[in-house]
């Protein structure tokens, strides 16, 4: 995989797992794998995703998620041109991520699995 940042994943929530999984499923033929109650990803769609189960309302549902081999160098430089962290790195099954965003407002997250 390419350590310069290519857009990897995107997140999307939902206020019901299961009703996502049979219409995605049903209209596109994707393909979930569940990781606990509240999140599945997804297959089979062109570009890996997944799920995160949500009680909030849903204003933006999708989240842009990028890769980069070093988490802490890509964090600093996401301070360093203007961006705010809005979570810090922390851990999940299979690497680390932290969300950021961006000068217009917009979230995005990066990941490592490293």
């Amino acid at each position: 995989m390419s350590s310069n940042t290519p857009i990897n994943y995107v997140e999307f929530k939902a206020s019901d797992l299961e009703e996502t999984k049979k219409f995605y499923g049903q209209a596109f033929g994707w393909t979930f794998t569940d990781y606990g109650p509240t999140y599945t990803a997804f297959s089979e769609s062109g570009l890996e995703g997944g799920f995160e189960l949500t009680e909030a309302p849903i204003v933006n549902g999708a989240l842009v998620v990028l890769y980069h081999k070093n988490l802490e160098a890509i964090k600093e430089r996401v301070v360093e041109v203007g961006g705010k962290i809005s979570m810090d790195i922390f851990s999940f099954p299979g690497g680390r991520r932290f969300h950021f965003l961006d000068p217009s407002g917009n979230e995005l997250a990066i990941w490592s699995d490293q």
